[in-house]
């Protein structure tokens, strides 16, 4: 008997999810995981996520969550006693004035910023992306079929974003802007000042929203003070602040976010997320109640984890600048150096090669040093690396260590 032969899957990715670009924060966090695994003891300083446990009162409000039997769905939008205590907070630290159906809780801000580009882009719109940016908005950006439209920031001007500058780029299909405000991954901190240049320029522009993402608003040091975009004159209407538990509140895991917006496009962002996921983690909303009632800022918890990474950040930038031609913007926020290396680029290495670039200086630092960095190309700028300080002291200390004795093989082979 003659038997028809099977036809080939196809195997066909669409071309919108082949044209994303996996993250690279996440792939050299990957591959210091499997080094470690093999017994290479790899120091990573490349994952944003805090070395602190959850505080415990709010790891016993999520147990609680379990014994007392809140383990199942909530509504899509969150629970109810959650969503109005973050209209408190955000009343009462950022002076917004939100109502519960105007707040969405998702699975992590990830989520939220994803399903904001989704809800208000079409083909052929633009998202304005500052950099060095967040590796994933240009890709949430392709995602809803916009183009990535990038911004290029100066050391100089510590990695803000001139007003000129975007006013040279807004037309008609100008969408969204994206502003981190303290940035990921350069740590810069909007002053006030600057926001109110930018919303005059905004507000010329019926199309153009803004979305604030302000995830790492409670990790600032002083005198840096933060500002809700959505608080300047004229911005709340067409602001989509996204904020949420897993940086300040050492919350990583738990997946908890929100996002507060007028309530069309609330509703239109709890539209994709009714048919994507639903609503988040009943165990994780108890806990991230927990977490807002820990007092103004998240209260002692909160000031302990930023004053440690105060101090780690201080003893970072003494020891860089002890290194020639680096060049440094100090951060005012978040837990993250990004330190531009540039003048090391066309260095020769025996035994390894050139450094043509940020990736080939990571992988340098990670074979020579044995830790992990991300390089600025992911980031939209190739001078700089992303160095992480959410680490003990004692480990920085060490991979400070071992990074020196690794560029003391090179030499900077431009004046700087």
């Amino acid at each position: 008997m003659v038997t028809a032969k099977a036809e080939a899957v196809d195997a066909t990715i669409s071309p919108r999810v082949s044209a994303l670009r996996p993250s690279k924060t996440m792939a050299i966090t990957d591959q210091a995981t499997a080094l470690r695994q093999a017994g290479v003891p790899v120091i990573g300083l490349a994952a944003g996520e805090p070395d602190f446990d959850t505080p415990a009162v709010i790891a016993e409000a999520g147990m609680n969550a379990i014994r007392d039997g809140a383990t199942r769905y909530t509504p899509n939008a969150g629970t109810m006693e959650l969503r109005k205590a973050i209209c408190k907070k955000l009343q009462e630290e950022n002076g917004l004035s939100y109502t519960p159906d105007q707040v969405l809780v998702s699975n992590g801000a990830k989520q939220c910023i994803t399903q904001a580009v989704l809800a208000v882009c079409s083909p052929g719109d633009e998202v304005l992306i500052p950099a060095p940016f967040w590796v994933s908005y240009p890709e949430m950006a392709r995602l809803a079929g916009a183009t990535p439209v990038i911004l290029p920031t100066s050391i100089s001007d510590n990695y803000l974003l001139r007003p000129k500058s975007l006013a040279s780029v807004i037309n008609e299909n100008s969408r969204i802007l994206i502003l981190c405000s303290p940035s990921n991954p350069t740590g810069s901190v909007y002053p006030k000042e600057l926001l109110e240049e930018i919303a005059a320029i905004v507000s010329k522009h019926p199309r153009l929203l803004v979305l604030s993402d302000e995830i790492y608003e409670h990790i600032i040091y002083q005198p840096a003070k933060h500002t809700s975009f959505a608080s300047l004159p004229g911005m709340w209407e067409r602001t989509l602040t996204v904020n949420g538990f897993s940086k300040a509140f050492a919350m990583t895991g738990w997946r908890l976010g929100y996002l507060a917006a007028p309530k069309h496009f609330v509703s239109a962002c709890g539209k994709i997320q009714s048919q994507y996921t639903s609503g988040a983690s009943s165990i994780s909303q108890k806990a991230g109640l927990a977490a807002l009632n820990l007092g103004y800022a998240g209260g002692e918890p909160v000031s302990t984890m930023v004053k440690a990474f105060q101090e780690r950040r201080d003893f970072l930038v003494r020891s860089f600048r002890e290194l020639p031609g680096v060049k440094i913007s100090e951060p005012q926020g978040a837990f993250y150096l990004f330190i531009d290396f540039s003048s090391y680029y066309g260095s020769e290495v025996e035994g390894f090669g050139t450094i043509k670039d940020s990736e080939s200086l990571c992988m340098f630092l990670l074979e020579k040093a044995q830790v992990a960095l991300v390089p600025g190309d992911a980031f939209g700028d190739d001078k700089g690396v992303r160095i992480s300080y959410a680490a003990a002291m004692s480990t920085l200390q060490t991979a400070m260590g071992k990074i020196k004795e690794a560029m003391a093989l090179l030499r900077p082979p431009v004046a700087v």
